[in-house]
């Protein structure tokens, strides 16, 4: 009796390159597959679902566009990461995720391919001491404060913008 995949698709991404092989139009077909494969995956071990699922497309393009693991991407939130950690090569152990010895729900440098530095949590995920070039950040729901914030970090506020006393 043969068994057919759910995923056929994702079957075949074992790293970011993979995803540049596919033709566009088969994009689409890859995410329904990451999306089925990340629901079966958290029904299983419990966890965060709708902040993976709503990046799904995101990591996607992401990882299509851009050059990674060359190009880094910097996630806030770790279960957004899912998808991100999914296609780059944690997939044969993505059951593990938040279990003991498995993948941690965070998102850590040290064991994530193409990711700018961590770990991470909601708004503070960004390096104010780093270049930039070849880095892109990744801010989904996050409060007023961070975007304000990120954007100090990233084009400082002319010196005529400033409240009066204030250096920079």
């Amino acid at each position: 009796m043969s068994t057919t995949s759910h995923t056929p698709l994702l079957d075949k991404i074992d790293d970011p390159s993979d995803i540049r092989k596919l033709d566009v139009n088969d994009l689409r077909q890859l995410c329904a597959d990451i999306r089925t494969f990340l629901i079966d995956s958290v029904a299983k071990t419990g966890g965060h679902l709708g902040a993976g699922l709503g990046t799904v497309e995101l990591a996607v393009a992401l990882h299509y566009a851009f050059q990674t693991p060359e190009d880094k991407i910097i996630w806030d939130v770790g279960h957004q990461a899912y998808p991100h950690k999914i296609i780059t090569g944690r997939k044969d152990r993505f059951h593990t995720i938040r279990q003991y010895g498995g993948i941690s729900g965070f998102v850590f440098p040290f064991h994530m391919i193409g990711l700018g530095f961590g770990p991470m949590i909601s708004s503070v995920s960004f390096d104010l001491t780093g270049s930039y070039q070849g880095v892109f950040s990744v801010y989904i729901a996050v409060s007023i404060l961070t975007a304000v914030l990120l954007l100090y970090a990233t084009k400082p506020i002319p010196p005529t913008a400033r409240p009066r006393g204030t250096a920079g």
